[in-house]
């Protein structure tokens, strides 16, 4: 098992490197960093001076391996003051004017805002993390509620309900559900249902602090997990539907089990497995899928930071974004890779 979390960490390393070289040669050389940091009423000296600490003056793939030491979390620094309080290092080893030290990864300065790129990120991450688990947990009760009862009534109106309604979410991209959302329950039934169209998991009250507002967690929690809930539903009801046909089953209802019991204490309880290691794997998708709906419901999280830097040509918030949610997928990926092995047991991690 060992060996296997090696080898996939050794993936993970790699498609990370891959990032940030798509990345690099993807926003670099788009705007002008000087001006952005500067304003348009900068001189030309002040302006030099900045490109020549961004490394702006040096040939792309000088820059490129610039940005890849900042990134690394082992890199290679000269030894001055201004280097220590810039990266806060731990030195590893010295060889010279240079040394070998570990950091945390660097990903610059906002051109906006002139805070610590990863600084913004962590402190934007937890209202993501908390809308895509908010949306796990509503898909994961209401599908496989939903699905249950669609393979009880298999062939009734309600199952072929529950089935064209399941049709229906997954048919619609969740952007498309949040503006709905937003204009029918946010906007034209506010008044009704209390719930804002737009709003962050905090508000500021007038003496500066951050007052939690859950309400604003429903309407941004419903669009994000409608496709999850429809995906689950049919995925429960079929699962279902196979364990229901088996001969203990069969028992059970020639011992004279009542229907809750045959139900919930022993199809259920199969049926569920091949659900869990489907849900365990979707939280980097709806970490995905929470970008576009932070913009429409003005949730201020992961995705609603980098939307707002690439309207601002604001490349560092830009690029630390995409490889800090690069970063968070491999890690995703793993740990699901390795809940499958304990969810179901005919997984080998002998790979």
């Amino acid at each position: 098992m060992l060996q296997y979390i090696l080898k996939r960490f050794l993936y993970g390393i790699l498609v990370l490197i891959g990032v940030v070289f798509i990345v690099f040669w993807l926003f670099n050389g788009l705007g002008d960093p000087a001006r952005l940091t500067l304003g348009q009423r900068a001189d030309v000296e002040t302006i030099e001076a900045i490109n020549k600490e961004l490394g702006l003056d040096k040939p792309r793939s000088v820059q490129f391996i610039m940005y890849l030491n900042d990134v690394l979390p082992i890199s290679i620094h000269q030894n001055t003051p201004e280097n220590k309080q810039k990266y806060n290092y731990t030195i590893l080893f010295t060889a010279g004017a240079k040394s070998v030290a570990l950091k945390a990864p660097y990903l610059r300065r906002s051109y906006q805002t002139k805070r610590p790129v990863m600084t913004m990120l962590v402190e934007a991450l937890p209202k993501t993390v908390i809308l895509a688990l908010s949306a796990m947990i509503f898909a994961t009760v209401v599908g496989i509620t939903l699905g249950v009862i669609a393979a009880v009534k298999q062939f009734s109106f309600t199952d072929n309900a529950i089935l064209v309604g399941s049709i229906l979410g997954i048919s619609q991209p969740s952007y498309f559900s949040g503006i709905i959302l937003a204009l029918i329950f946010g906007y034209w039934l506010g008044d009704l249902t209390g719930l804002n169209y737009t709003g962050g998991l905090y508000i500021i009250n007038d003496y500066g602090e951050e007052i939690l507002q859950l309400k604003n967690l429903i309407l941004p929690t419903l669009a994000l997990g409608v496709r999850p809930v429809s995906i689950i539903v049919q995925l429960t009801r079929s699962s279902m539907l196979d364990v229901l046909s088996q001969d203990y089953i069969r028992t059970a209802q020639a011992k004279g089990l009542s229907r809750y019991t045959i139900v919930f204490k022993h199809a259920l309880r199969n049926a569920l497995n091949p659900v869990v290691t489907a849900i365990s794997g979707w939280l980097a998708g709806l970490l995905a899928g929470a970008y576009f709906i932070e913009i429409i419901f003005d949730f201020k999280g992961l995705g609603y930071v980098t939307i707002n830097a690439l309207n601002n040509l604001d490349f560092p918030v830009a690029m630390g974004a995409v490889l800090f949610t690069a970063s968070l997928f491999v890690l995703i990926n793993i740990v699901v890779d390795l809940l499958y092995g304990l969810l179901d047991p005919r997984v080998s991690y002998k790979q």
